[in-house]
């Protein structure tokens, strides 16, 4: 039995989610109004999982969460409005340390809420189980002195070009903050362009490129046209749909096109690998596999691995889900496996001989 902690500051949404929650089964409920009452049920009723509206009387979402992180640390699912300012908000509280969010639904509520309950149940499930992470990354020279695992140094001094290739990043949930602790170690000097499929809604990656472009030397864009890549830039795939890599001559692009139907996920990591594979040779490829559940992208990574490509899948140790990355590793295709905070060091081992 989960011990669910449900707050949102209206009745009718607080009745909606429980009944979501009850004939799922499995839960054991409780609710609050605001942010006041998630922080003294948080203690009292201690829950396994709290889902968190952000708007909110006498204490907002974002206070509570702080609060609740400080006090007694639980996984949190945000559940937020599917505008600018509500993507800006989650972020924050992705940063905060919440597991991840849910989109709340436009329109009558009643009507509407259909719309995201199984998302809405699979990640409530998926939180209960996931680490909380602490939200104090080391700065990058600390990282940089830090000792790199001996297969990793062994593949550095292989020495592949640092030019024509790309970086591939997978990740899910706990993605966010997960990037926000890697991209932003990098330089602006880094070589390959960087390519990021990170699973979010339509409404939502626009928002989240404009803020990691304030972290970040490199320049951070969401793909919402065919875009030629250059070193020293990141490429978020627009949610609501896939990202694909195309070559065009002598330069390669990236291009949206609608959801693959056959995916499960998106965008999805498995079709921007597979794109990149057709484009050019696995040796140019590195690809990594972050935070997140299930398997996609696993076997597209594993098969870069075998070619004589290159690929990271974040440790258990710092995953928020050890989903993605594990199905990689169990697949034998994981050409190291390291912490997050290690990551942007490994790349930069590798790309800037």
């Amino acid at each position: 039995m989960i011990k669910l902690l449900i707050i949102d500051d209206s009745a009718l949404m607080r009745r909606q989610l429980m009944q979501v929650f009850e004939q799922a089964g499995g839960f054991d409920i409780c609710l609050g109004r605001n942010g006041r009452e998630a922080v003294e049920l948080n203690r009292s009723f201690a829950p396994d999982v709290v889902t968190l509206d952000i708007n909110m009387p006498e204490m907002d979402g974002l206070s509570a969460l702080s609060l609740m992180m400080l006090d007694r640390p639980v996984p949190v699912v945000m559940v937020s409005s599917l505008t600018e300012q509500g993507a800006l908000a989650t972020f924050e509280a992705m940063n905060l340390g919440a597991v991840d969010y849910v989109a709340k639904p436009s329109g009558t509520i009643s009507l509407s809420l259909h719309e995201i309950e199984q998302d809405l149940l699979a990640k409530v499930r998926v939180a209960a189980k996931a680490r909380i992470r602490s939200r104090a990354p080391a700065p990058e020279l600390a990282r940089a002195r830090e000792p790199l695992a001996a297969p990793v140094a062994e593949a550095a001094r292989r020495g592949r070009p640092a030019s024509d290739g790309l970086v591939l990043i997978g990740v899910s949930t706990g993605g966010p903050s997960t990037l926000e602790e890697i991209l932003p170690a990098l330089p602006a000097s880094f070589p390959w362009p960087i390519l990021v499929a990170q699973h979010m809604p339509a409404a939502f990656t626009r928002s989240f490129a404009e803020r990691m472009d304030k972290l970040c030397a490199l320049n951070v864009l969401e793909v919402a046209a065919p875009t030629v890549v250059q070193g020293g830039h990141v490429y978020i795939a627009r949610g609501g749909a896939d990202m694909l890599v195309a070559k065009r001559g002598s330069h390669l692009s990236v291009l949206p096109k609608p959801e693959s139907p056959t995916h499960l996920w998106h965008p999805s990591v498995e079709l921007l690998a597979r794109s990149a594979l057709q484009s050019m040779a696995a040796r140019q490829l590195i690809g990594v596999m972050l935070t997140g559940m299930g398997n996609d992208g696993a076997a597209a990574f594993a098969e870069i691995c075998g070619d004589g490509g290159r690929t990271i899948a974040e440790s258990e140790s710092s995953c928020v889900v050890f989903g993605m990355p594990k199905d990689l590793i169990d697949r034998g295709g994981a050409s190291v496996v390291l912490p997050a905070s290690k990551i942007a060091t490994q790349l930069r081992v590798w790309l800037e001989q």
